[in-house]
């Protein structure tokens, strides 16, 4: 009996007792945590670019699939672009001019509840693109194959508000387009 409790003490002992094969530094201990850390937040991203598309097509009237966003910065503000991806598709660019043809209105008087119910928050920028509405020219011009909102301001702080505001979107939406001015 007292064999078999030294010998189980014996193999306690080198159970806990890392050898060559078992030691591993802070980094390989941590690294599975660290990807499954990973691969925890780009399901989040994943999942919140899904649901931006989703609330998107709702709050603004046409489909996501069937339309191209981009969303540019100027010294003076920026733009927001929409177009359809198939020419032919008059349906989807009808409902683009009239969603951004109601932006300019809703903008001007504080209102951004269309870019609120799409990502789900309130946008940077927005509290003080609300503040400073009366220093902020919004123009809706038609395209083509949509339309885009021209945003303007001499006013320095409503600039950086844009600014603010369309980076966010570009983002979100993942449109690609450059986070710095465009000419």
């Amino acid at each position: 009996m007292q064999k078999l409790h030294l010998f189980v003490v014996a193999l306690t002992l080198v159970a806990f007792i890392p050898g060559p094969a078992m030691a591993q530094s802070d980094d390989q201990a941590q690294q599975p945590q660290h990807q499954h850390s990973m691969a925890q937040a780009s399901d989040m991203h994943e999942a919140h670019h899904h649901d931006v598309n989703r609330r998107g097509d709702v709050a603004m009237g046409f489909s996501h699939m069937k339309t191209t966003h981009h969303f540019r910065l100027s010294s003076s503000g920026g733009s927001i672009e929409v177009q359809v991806n198939d020419p032919k598709d008059s349906a989807s660019r009808a409902q683009i001019q009239q969603h951004l043809e109601q932006l300019p209105e809703s903008f001007r008087a504080g209102n951004f509840s269309a870019p609120m119910e799409t990502h789900g928050r309130t946008p940077p920028g927005v509290t003080t693109l609300q503040q400073l509405k009366s220093d902020i020219n919004y123009t809706y011009v038609p395209t083509d194959l949509g339309g885009k909102v021209l945003i303007s301001t001499a006013n320095p702080k409503a600039v950086e508000a844009v600014h603010a505001f369309l980076r966010f979107q570009i983002e979100d939406h993942r449109t690609g387009d450059p986070l710095t001015l465009t000419k």
